[in-house]
């Protein structure tokens, strides 16, 4: 019979046993849950862990009391990696390994991610659709926004004319911050560094509005923040005219507070599938807002 769960404070040596329960958790969510429209689910390939360790290592340094592990006769079984930046707190990553859930592991490991943001006016994380996990976030307190992802080829003869837009750089942190609290009521501080280095930045600064986009090499937007639906919308076509001709693309993350996002991408001839949902605390879902997975 196996020892009661040990729920202690994550440590580096942690993480690669982390990224591969948070793979196989995230990848058997996947196979019961998605819609047969979609591609079949693929497991996270260990050579894509590092994305994922990069950004839990940055956590360890800033946010040590977010991060814990679940260890059970000495291996770790499941684990939570959150945040707070400002008065928000986020919880950026969250699982347990198949073989032990329903055992109430997921629990202790929320609580005490939950109580590293026990000063903070908001909270907001991205969830599946995995029933279990979203009666455990309910349960805790998190209103359920659904959310949707849309996927297609884009129709290039939809693409506009894109005016105003420029390649940001990590001298306009300070205003990715501003557009950050104005739209989701707290800034992103030191994890604008995580996603320049990942990805592209695109940029919007004018009087009738600002916001910004982080694009990934498929072209979409992976974050993407704005003052005004007009220019959110604008860096999304940027966005995805940065695909390539004839290649599928996806944009998860939107949520009915965001049609503006739907508008376009029904102008781009992709279409709308649901897909998990967005948890809140003592706030509405941000918009104009595509939050990233998890960095929110």
């Amino acid at each position: 019979m196996s020892a009661p769960p040990l729920i202690r404070p994550m440590r580096e040596d942690d993480l690669e046993a982390f990224a591969e329960i948070t793979a196989t958790s995230y990848y058997e969510v996947d196979t019961r849950t998605y819609q047969r429209a979609w591609p079949d689910p693929v497991r996270r390939p260990a050579d894509r862990n590092g994305a994922w360790i990069t950004r839990a290592r940055a956590a360890l340094r800033t946010d040590p009391g977010g991060c814990w592990v679940a260890e059970v006769d000495g291996e770790v079984v499941g684990g939570a990696v959150s945040r707070v930046r400002e008065l928000m707190w986020v919880l950026a990553s969250f699982a347990v390994r198949p073989g032990h859930q329903g055992q109430g592991i997921g629990a202790q490991l929320m609580a005490a991610a939950m109580h590293h943001g026990r000063g903070c006016l908001r909270g907001m994380f991205a969830a599946s659709a995995d029933p279990g996990a979203v009666r455990r976030y309910r349960l805790a307190g998190f209103d359920l926004h659904p959310q949707m992802t849309v996927t297609g080829v884009v129709d290039r003869s939809a693409l506009p004319v894109v005016e105003r837009v420029r390649e940001g750089s990590a001298a306009d942190v300070d205003l990715l911050d501003s557009i950050d609290r104005r739209t989701r009521g707290a800034a992103h501080l030191s994890d604008h560094e995580l996603l320049l280095a990942q990805f592209r930045l695109a940029v919007v600064d004018h009087s009738t509005g600002s916001g910004y986009a982080y694009v990934d090499a498929d072209g979409a937007p992976a974050l993407l923040a704005a003052t005004s639906r007009r220019t959110a919308a604008a860096l999304m076509w940027e966005a995805l005219a940065s695909s390539a001709p004839g290649a599928q693309v996806s944009v998860p993350h939107i949520t009915a507070a965001n049609q503006w996002a739907l508008d376009v991408s029904l102008a781009a001839r992709m279409a709308i599938y649901s897909n998990g949902y967005l948890c809140v605390r003592h706030m509405k879902p941000p918009a104009p807002y595509l939050h990233h997975g998890s960095l929110l």
